[in-house]
């Protein structure tokens, strides 16, 4: 494990997690919808010397199947907002580029990659272009 400035580099060269909410301090981050919204980690799918895939994962209870709070439309415009009020700006601050961004929400904490099928999840994929985020339909 590597620290830099804060943060956290761990893994070898394919799916490097870069940090936890533990290290970002578990902070409300502000969202359209006014969920409460927190930074889970931040995967990439390269080599740290490599442009790739970024995804930031956020906990967003309010998405919850059983009793949600906000809606998918409304879940849907935070990411939007996540990726490009935070996500782009948290990558420059990393020194990072990436040819595309995934913005996840996750109604509680699930292990990137495993089957949690009592989890609600959320996904967009966004290209990065000109400083903004541009929505890449799946």
């Amino acid at each position: 494990m590597i620290r830099v400035g804060g943060v956290h580099l761990f893994g070898a060269a394919f799916a490097a997690c870069i940090g936890a909410s533990a290290a970002f301090g578990g902070a409300k981050i502000d969202v359209p919808s006014g969920q409460a919204v927190t930074l889970a980690d931040i995967i990439r799918d390269a080599p740290l010397d490599a442009e790739g895939v970024v995804r930031f994962r956020f906990l967003a209870p309010a998405i919850a199947r059983a009793n949600p709070l906000v809606s998918p439309r409304q879940a849907s415009a935070d990411m939007a907002h996540l990726c490009a009020t935070y996500a782009l700006p948290k990558l420059d601050e990393l020194g990072l580029s990436a040819t595309q961004i995934v913005i996840s929400m996750s109604d509680q904490p699930v292990i990137f990659g495993e089957f949690t099928p009592n989890a609600t999840q959320f996904f967009e994929a966004f290209t990065p272009k000109n400083n903004t985020c541009e929505w890449d339909p799946f």
